[in-house]
């Protein structure tokens, strides 16, 4: 934990306020009445505080915490009735409270919110039985006395109910509100955080999430009952009524009232209960609807609280005071770059990289695997996997989608979760299976993912950060260098939100990078970058090659992966089916096949189609938080015609569908549908995945999408009996069936029945093949096929380009969200050019098919 002036000029305030209450206390200037409220108050504020920062900083929501003020009060009780020290009754208190606190938050680390929320509610219920039957510590119904605690520290002998431990709330209250300050700039909030904010990612940096719900509930039980006994001195009597469910509830309401993991929140909090019973007798209404009144209002008005609204505009106005200090810096490193501001090269480094070296061929092998598979059920994910990487080695890993490549990536990680792994691994000469997750990172191995899976809630450097466990002032010093090389040292106060993709991106790979791996492990690390950015990720990756680091990177984007990697191992269906140079390995042919498929026999389609477009796109853009997934597409789709639309993972293919079908309106451009005489096509989307409702029927799964059509009735039954119709006669036998108990195959064609039933003017249909077996697919394209026979228009969105070859009038490749060539597969150039577009999206070459 690092005390930097200004944490420590807040954490300072604390005492300073707790010092003049307890001066104006001492000096009268508060009634004796009003003392007891006001060290009350402190009291709520410890436990709204202990509440409030475990749900904001763990996401823990808890309406037990009435147990653990029990369990402090009971202890007050019980120890000034066997004459225990006042530092053995904290200690006792602290220590059974942070125990139970243990149990709670890892069991219920495996739950979601609400599993969480009921296992609290079932310990404060436990815990409400055990006062009332235990009458012989508790004194039951009847309550037992807080007579004296003396302390053995000099501090006297504090009387229940006396004016003593009014002073010592106030002043306890102080101190645990000036120690929560450093606790929100130290490594255990952001490791906290991260845990709650992306699992996955956060044991991929050695944080394991349900340690982090232990300790944090841990240490919120302890501060609670710590709390309890300030409660047993003050009111000098202790009874089950104080720790009823509805006081849980309360503390909830006035942690969303003040301001979820806040301090100052955690005070207007503690002011709220307190003061509370005095505002409903003054509106005459009853303590619950006063309550729940204001909890609606908060909610509706304020819905990050009051002390979080009171504060945005002070902190905007500080920020614009920064804004202005550090533009003039910001804008001479501009000029003296002589790039304009957001360049991606503006933000780096521009000395020239070093290529990449070739990796020592005498050196051992740093990651082993020999024989690995994984499977989930009955799903073969990895089988009989092998490979080696040396020391500052860069291995590409390519295949389909499907192929396995990121369940590779999951076993290097420990991220495999129920899959059945054999096999065996081994990283630098350690068995690599046997380690947990949050082990590797130790090991030495990073890892980044496909989507950037940063954590929102912190900022870029508190990103990095958080991959230690105790931060200094090096650490901090270390990280602001890492940033800098990354380019994302003026951003690094920033949240991941507020930044563009590639930036978040370039975020993910800096909290890999951090505490230099000798492994790197890259999903897709190219994926939703421009061509400027993955220029600069590649330049990075050959840096840490050239520092021998040794890196496993999967990605579709060959050109940019092929520029910065030694080897290239290929997968399909799990398999390796390939390995060589990138200027070799495309070359082979089980590699080849697997990216454009194999060309059996073509199909028969109908030869009269139209000539008039049904659907129109012109200028079509989308973006995705700033990443593009098509760019400047203009599509004529022509009525009767089979169109297939083909490319490789994260071309922009499933985009494309959405905006054809209309569900998804793009960012940019113009769609027009139209069927003739001024009448608009009706679309059918099957979506990739299938996206059934598993627990419906065959014939439910037909009329849900009937229903969301507007169709019922007589016509709602002539449609059921047509579709029903097209699907095979295995199928028509079980319509009272549950879609959970058909076959990939099966699913896939009751995917297509259901676009098909609302009777559509085109069907769009999105990966069909994705997922089955040869014989299966090969039942379901002969299927669309004889719908196309039968008028329909149907737009097939399919990874395989020869397929597409196979069954379609004409095919557009999609290469990056750009239209890379279009043309039609009787045309004996087309194929060549197409499959140059597929690889590399050479528009200037394809365009010449058109």
């Amino acid at each position: 934990m690092v005390f930097n002036r200004s944490v420590l000029a807040k954490a300072a305030l604390g005492p300073a306020a707790g010092a003049v209450l307890m001066a104006f206390m001492a000096s009268g200037a508060i009634p004796a009445y009003q003392m007891y409220s006001v060290a009350l108050a402190a009291v709520y504020s410890i436990v709204v505080l202990s509440v409030g920062l475990l749900a904001g900083w763990s996401g823990i929501w808890s309406v037990g915490h009435p147990a653990f003020f029990a369990i402090g009060a009971y202890f007050a009780a019980y120890g000034s009735g066997h004459d225990w020290p006042l530092e053995a009754v904290m200690l006792g208190a602290i220590a059974t409270g942070a125990v139970f606190g243990t149990f709670l938050g890892y069991a219920g680390a495996r739950f979601s919110t609400l599993y969480i929320a009921l296992l609290t509610l079932a310990f404060t219920m436990v815990s409400l039985e055990l006062i009332n039957r235990w009458s012989s510590v508790t004194g039951g119904d009847q309550g037992a006395p807080v007579l004296q605690l003396r302390s053995v520290l000099g501090l006297g002998t504090l009387a229940g109910g006396g004016t003593e431990p009014q002073y010592l709330a106030v002043g306890a209250a102080a101190v645990v509100l000036a120690l929560a300050v450093p606790a929100a700039a130290s490594g255990l909030r952001m490791r906290l955080i991260a845990a709650k904010s992306h699992p996955l990612a956060a044991r991929t940096i050695g944080i394991a999430p349900e340690a982090q719900s232990a300790l944090a509930f841990a240490a919120s039980a302890a501060c609670t009952s710590f709390a309890g006994v300030l409660l047993g001195l003050i009111t000098g009597f202790v009874s089950p009524d104080p720790f009823s469910l509805g006081f849980g509830i309360a503390l909830v309401a006035a942690c969303v009232l003040g301001g979820v993991g806040t301090v100052l929140g955690a005070v207007a909090g503690g002011a709220y209960l307190t003061w509370n019973p005095s505002l409903s007798s003054a509106v005459g209404l009853p303590q619950p609807v006063v309550q729940g009144l204001v909890l609606i209002g908060v909610l509706l008005f304020l819905p990050g609280g009051a002390v979080p609204f009171l504060a945005r505009p002070a902190r905007a106005l500080l920020r614009g005071a920064l804004l202005r200090r550090a533009l003039p810096r910001h804008e001479e490193r501009r000029q003296a770059a002589a790039l304009p501001l957001g360049s991606p090269s503006a933000d780096l480094p521009v000395d020239t990289p070093p290529p990449v070296r070739a990796a020592g061929a005498d050196s051992p092998a740093l990651l082993r695997l020999e024989h690995l598979s994984v499977a989930y059920g009955g799903l073969k994910a990895l089988e009989d996997a092998s490979l080696s990487v040396r020391q500052g080695e860069i291995l590409a890993v390519i295949g389909p989608n499907g192929a396995g490549k990121t369940t590779l990536l999951n076993v290097l990680s420990g991220l495999t979760g129920n899959g059945r792994v054999h096999g065996s691994a081994d990283f630098a000469g350690r068995p690599l299976l046997r380690t947990r997750a949050t082990a590797r990172r130790r090991l030495g191995i990073g890892r980044t993912f496909q989507h950037a899976e940063v954590f929102s809630e912190l900022t870029v450097a508190e990103n990095v950060l958080c991959t230690r466990r105790r931060i200094t002032a090096g650490h901090r010093a270390s990280v602001a260098r890492l940033l800098d090389a990354v380019g994302l040292a003026d951003v690094a106060d920033r949240r991941p939100a507020e930044l563009p993709f590639g930036l978040q991106k370039r975020l993910d790979l800096a909290r890999a990078m951090a505490e230099e791996p000798r492994l790197l492990v890259l999903d897709e690390p190219f994926g939703g970058l421009d061509a400027g950015e993955r220029a600069l990720l590649a330049d990075h990756i050959r840096r840490l090659q050239a520092r021998g680091t040794a890196v496993v990177v999967i990605d579709h984007v060959l050109d940019d992966l092929f520029s910065v990697a030694h080897r290239v191992l290929a997968f399909d269906f799990g398999r390796t089916i390939g390995e060589g140079t990138p200027d070799t390995v495309l070359e082979v042919p089980e590699v080849r096949s697997s990216y454009l498929g194999t060309v059996g026999g073509k199909a028969e389609l109908p030869e009269r189609v139209g000539e008039r477009s049904v659907i129109r796109l012109r200028g079509v853009g989308h973006t995705y938080g700033g990443v593009v997934a098509l760019r400047d597409v203009d599509l004529d789709v022509r009525e009767g015609v089979v169109l297939g639309v083909t490319g490789a993972n994260g071309a922009g293919k499933s985009t494309l569908a959405g905006v054809l079908h209309g569900s998804l309106h793009p960012a940019r451009g113009s769609r027009v549908t139209d069927i003739g005489g001024g009448g608009t096509a009706r679309t059918s989307l099957a979506p990739e995945g299938r996206a059934l409702f598993k627990t419906l029927s065959l014939r439910e799964n037909l009329e849900v999408a009937a229903y969301a059509a507007g169709i019922t009735g007589a016509p709602l039954r002539e449609r059921l009996e047509e579709t029903t119709e097209w699907l095979p006669p295995r199928l028509r036998d079980r319509m009272s069936t549950s879609a959970a108990a058909l076959s990939g195959g099966e699913q896939q064609m009751l995917a297509i029945a259901r676009a098909l039933i609302v009777g559509p003017d085109v069907l769009i249909v999105d990966e069909p093949a994705l997922g089955l077996a040869p014989a299966l697919v090969d039942e379901v394209y002969d299927r669309l096929v004889r719908l196309a026979h039968d008028g329909l228009t149907v737009v097939l969105l399919e990874q395989l380009l020869s397929r597409a070859m196979s069954v379609c009038h004409e095919v557009v490749v999609l290469h990056e969200g750009v239209v890379a060539a279009r043309g039609r597969p009787g045309d004996p150039s087309f194929a060549v050019l197409a499959e140059a577009a597929y690889f590399s999206g050479d528009r200037e070459t394809a365009a010449t098919a058109t």
